[in-house]
């Protein structure tokens, strides 16, 4: 039967309802106007038509493909809303570099390659791999903006006590925390006391930046910290007005990042603690500057990690990393140990001790 408009009961808006060359449909078309329901439903019967001829990859929009990747669990919304707003029913086939390049700029014109990667273009390419899994499009291959190579920070034992030293009352145990856990400031700041088990010393992560959930030991420091926490339910940590950190806000795009809850705080604890260093600022005052951030405590954590046990795999399982490439990171920023396998190499002139030995072996 055709596809026809039809009222449902308690339901202000059109219903379309029929079949269309062999596909039978009920759909809402979100309107209680009759002429733009009409509308829609020459436009879906258009749909139906070329998918029936040309397959489903000639008609699947990007708002639909981003609707299913949520619903499979495929990832975090926060990041969706303006590329679901920008591209909206932009037929997935049309979707390719150039558009994406245009979308990136148009969204975030003052943004950086970092936050052009995790913004856009990560988020894009998972909800295009998913689509193409279901065959509505070719598998994606997008390049991405490229991010300089920076030096990669992390604290000495001796920085990491004048840091902690210098927190404020209620920065303290969420600082030792970050540095003995690696946890990641989101992990940190909105952890539940459901999720920390001090009679096991172990914490669990459940909700993480690649989704899938982790337990990490406690070390004896952190649990001294927590150990003075009283009463242990709801949030671990609280601001300084003893209540929970709020969540980035959805409606503002610049609101995505965890760390800035605590940026005041932490930089005040790295000022006091000297971590840093002055430059003149624009009415001669000095500026106080430091390469000290809040993920800092994450590279502190996984370079010292590396230091004492050189176990790679143990690492990428305990930070969470879903490729080893990401904990390699640590393993070329601790190369001291290696100094007397260097050291013992010849040095190929006589008069050495190396020579001579060498000689007296031949």
């Amino acid at each position: 039967m055709p596809i026809k408009l039809v009222r449902r009961p308690k339901s202000p808006n059109w219903i379309m309802r029929g079949s269309f060359r062999g596909q039978s449909i009920e759909e809402t078309t979100g309107t209680p106007d009759r002429q733009a329901a009409e509308a829609i439903r020459v436009k879906r019967e258009d749909e139906l038509l070329t998918e029936s001829i040309y397959g489903k990859k000639a008609t699947v929009t990007f708002a639909v493909a981003a609707l299913d990747y949520l619903e499979h669990g495929g990832g975090e919304a926060r990041f969706l809303r303006p590329l679901v707003d920008h591209f909206r029913t932009t037929m997935l086939r049309d979707i390719e570099q150039h558009a994406l390049d245009v979308a990136a700029k148009k969204l975030y014109p003052k943004a950086g390659p970092a936050t052009l990667n995790r913004q856009v273009y990560t988020p894009m390419a998972a909800i295009l791999r998913h689509a193409a899994r279901k065959g509505w499009c070719a598998v994606p291959t997008l390049a991405r903006p490229k991010q300089p190579k920076g030096k990669l920070r992390w604290m000495t034992p001796a920085e990491a006590d004048r840091l902690i030293d210098a927190c404020a009352p209620h920065l303290r145990p969420l600082v030792v925390f970050m540095i003995y856990t690696g946890a990641r400031a989101g992990e940190a700041l909105w952890l539940d006391w459901s999720n920390v088990d001090l009679d096991k010393l172990q914490v669990t992560f459940s909700k993480t930046k690649n989704g899938v959930p982790r337990s990490v030991p406690l070390h004896p420091r952190v649990i001294m910290e927590l150990s003075k926490s009283s009463p242990r339910k709801g949030p671990v940590f609280l601001t300084h007005k003893d209540v929970p950190y709020g969540r980035p806000d959805p409606a503002k795009e610049a609101d995505t990042s965890a760390g800035t809850r605590i940026g005041g705080a932490f930089f005040g604890a790295c000022k006091r603690a000297g971590l840093g260093w002055t430059l003149p600022g624009k009415d001669g005052k000095p500026v106080f500057k430091t390469d000290i951030t809040p993920h800092i405590c994450r590279h502190t954590w996984a370079s010292w990690h590396y230091q004492e046990n050189r176990d790679l795999e143990r690492l990428q399982q305990l930070g969470g990393w879903k490729i080893l490439a990401m904990a390699m990171r640590y393993a070329h920023t601790n190369v001291e140990k290696h100094a007397d396998s260097i050291n013992a190499l010849p040095w190929g002139k006589s008069g050495d001790k190396t020579s001579e030995k060498s000689k007296k072996v031949a």
